[in-house]
């Protein structure tokens, strides 16, 4: 199987994660969907990355598939659990940190998008993202508390979606300063980049 994706994607970085920390080889494609003779309709209809194409040619696309997917690949650092409300704390996370995300990437596509001049941006639409964006956080940091991981005393999905989107926020929103507001973050932010795995994917 490979992985297509971007490197600055939050999402993607997400699968990547994943796939480093359940020790699985999978080989990575870069590809850039904005640009105009990509390639990846031939694989996702919808157009977006990550997308796991697997070994038939078979493609898996949304990273929450995609994730839910590797977990059951290799026993080797559970992300997931199996059921019961442990699972939808974890989904519930993740949700939460996609959730984020897409409010982000629409600020910040209704700021920068080409296919617009400044007169067609609408301010009004990127605060009302911003506002989701701000919330989530307040969110985020209330359900962590002073608990070592989001969902407990374990490094799960939860960590790996909530630092992916705390780690493009840094990166392509450095001025909301979410470190000052929310200092409970920091130290998990800052936890979670000594391991090799976020090291290795950090946004460029």
């Amino acid at each position: 199987m490979k992985l297509i994706g971007s490197l600055t994607s939050p999402y993607v970085r997400k699968v990547r994660v994943v796939l480093a920390e359940k020790k699985l080889d999978c080989p990575f494609q870069e590809e850039n969907v904005w640009s105009d003779d990509t390639a990846i309709g031939g694989s996702n209809p919808l157009g977006k990355v990550p997308c796991l194409v697997l070994e038939g040619g078979e493609a898996v696309f949304d990273s929450r598939v995609i994730v839910e997917y590797l977990d059951t690949l290799s026993p080797v650092g559970r992300l997931i659990p199996a059921s019961g409300r442990e699972r939808v704390e974890v989904k519930t996370w993740e949700a939460l940190a996609d959730g984020l995300l897409d409010a982000a990437i629409l600020a910040r596509l209704e700021a920068t998008w080409a296919g617009r001049n400044d007169a067609e941006r609408c301010q009004a639409w990127i605060d009302r993202q911003l506002g989701k964006v701000h919330s989530s956080l307040r969110a985020m940091s209330q359900g962590l508390g002073d608990k070592p991981y989001c969902s407990g005393s374990h490094f799960s999905l939860s960590d790996v979606a909530v630092g992916s989107a705390l780690g493009w926020l840094e990166f392509r929103f450095a001025q909301l300063d979410w470190r000052t507001a929310h200092p409970n973050l920091a130290r998990l932010m800052d936890k979670l980049m000594q391991r090799q795995s976020f090291i290795d994917t950090r946004p460029r």
